[in-house]
């Protein structure tokens, strides 16, 4: 229920934002149009203005870039005394969201097929029962309800593990396999089991060790110290992931203050501050040339570890295989409506004005209050990350863009990036991919997970950055 009252929250919310766009903005005759079938990037609102029109520093940096941020907008040089305001759309409209939906779920099937494929193996092979044996004295803590040496306990650990070294195209597979094991013991098939909802909230805390797509897009945006990020993102999102555990633990009535459950969390702990030690050691080339070795050859020795387990329990490893991917193909085609839904409301909420009209009303808070601003100029990725992955991206590099790639604010907002996990996309591809339409406090749970990472993020930046 809670999901259904946010999904028309985000519609209704948008639409009453075009409405008074377009009734009492100039220049806004063309939202709904741009909600329905606008294109990300399309251009809107041009005016053309004078020198004189324009701060001193935006004329300067034209002289050296060819396009500056003034804003919410951009500005060029059109001759020698007349410079080009414009405005684009922030998203996709409807039509194009939908499409987007469809070809999202359509680049799932291949690595659904694959990874659900050698899941397939381990399961036949025993592998799966092996590792839930492994997690079992402390993932029977946190979750009560699941029996002890479950599959869904391997498939669980599966999906923590791809998190953990950043591998969001093997997270999923493995978290929607955990999500189906979950499903089989739970009595209502409709709303979500106490282990569902520990699950996934956990899984949406985005616990990860190694931020390669963030420190990426720092290097091709020629950031000093691209890495810098790294140990703040570790940080912010172990924060996030304890406050997700708390909670749901709060909620489910689990004690958490267990020798079991206190001596795995130190454990990790352990493990994370062992990998700051090490990564202080290296160069900005070292941590990238380590992070991408770590996560690729984790997803290589899984596949030969899951080979070699197939062959030594003798079994027929490419029948299963392909059952395993037949699987993976229609999981890929039923979570399709949940993401055109979830998508289309998002759409809408960001092309119509709303998702501005708060930013506003929190950069006017910070100055009522004479907060620091830097911390509004990076504050877009953080709120939109829930949202959108691609979204909390494109709003990254717009702060690194707008400025510096080492900026604080730059800096903080490549933090954001990192601390959360894409709530309501996980929402809509997990809950759809077992056919869950009560998920309880689910949403609520993740968002302050969220809360807590951004909350972190902050604290970091300032340690960090200054």
């Amino acid at each position: 229920m809670a999901l259904s009252r946010i999904w028309t929250a985000f519609i209704i919310v948008a639409l009453l934002a075009a409405t008074g766009k377009f009734l009492f903005q100039p220049g806004q005759n063309q939202i709904f149009s741009n909600l329905v079938t606008g294109k990300s990037g399309d251009t809107i609102n041009v005016k053309v203005v004078d020198a004189s029109a324009l701060p001193a520093s935006v004329v300067s940096g034209l002289k050296e870039k060819k396009l500056v941020s003034l804003g919410k907008e951009k500005v060029y040089q059109t001759g020698e005394n007349e410079y080009r305001i414009f405005s684009t759309i922030s998203a996709n409209g409807v039509f194009e969201t939908t499409k987007d939906a469809v070809n999202l779920s359509i680049s799932l099937i291949g690595i659904m097929a694959l990874f659900m494929g050698f899941m397939a193996i381990a399961e036949r092979a025993g592998g799966i029962r092996f590792l839930s044996r492994i997690i079992g004295p402390f993932f029977s803590r946190i979750f009560p309800g699941v029996p002890k040496d479950h599959p869904s306990m391997g498939h669980m650990m599966m999906n923590f593990s791809a998190n953990l070294l950043g591998l969001d195209n093997a997270a999923t597979p493995f978290g929607i396999k955990a999500m189906e094991s979950l499903q089989e013991i739970n009595p209502d098939k409709n709303t979500a089991s106490n282990a569902q909802v520990m699950f996934l909230c956990l899984h949406a805390s985005g616990l990860t060790l190694v931020p390669t797509i963030i420190i990426a897009d720092r290097v091709a945006l020629h950031s000093a110290n691209p890495t810098s990020i790294f140990i703040p993102c570790m940080i912010a999102t172990f924060v996030a992931t304890m406050a997700a555990l708390m909670i749901v633990a709060w909620r489910q009535k689990i004690r958490i203050f267990q020798a079991v459950i206190l001596l795995w969390v130190l454990g990790i702990s352990v493990i994370i501050a062992a990998l700051i030690f090490y990564i202080k050691t290296l160069d900005a080339e070292g941590i990238k040339l380590f992070s991408t070795s770590l996560s690729n050859g984790l997803i290589l020795l899984i596949f030969l570890l899951i080979l070699l387990g197939g062959i030594y329990k003798k079994t027929n490893v490419f029948d299963a295989f392909i059952d395993g991917a037949k699987g993976g193909f229609e999981i890929a085609v039923k979570i399709i409506p949940y993401l055109v839904g979830l998508l289309v409301a998002i759409s809408l909420l960001r092309n119509s004005g709303a998702f501005e009209f708060v930013m506003d009303g929190i950069k006017s808070i910070f100055i009522f209050f004479n907060g620091d601003a830097r911390i509004v100029d990076a504050l877009p990725t953080a709120i939109l990350k829930p949202l959108s992955g691609s979204g909390a991206r494109a709003m990254m590099i717009d702060t690194l863009n707008t400025h510096g790639p080492d900026a604080f604010a730059s800096n903080l907002a490549s933090v954001f990036r990192g601390s959360a996990d894409t709530t309501f996309y996980i929402i809509a591809v997990y809950f759809g991919a077992v056919g869950i339409k009560n998920t309880r406090y689910a949403v609520s749970t993740m968002l302050l997970a969220d809360l807590a990472g951004v909350l972190t993020a902050i604290a970091m930046a300032y340690i960090f950055f200054g």
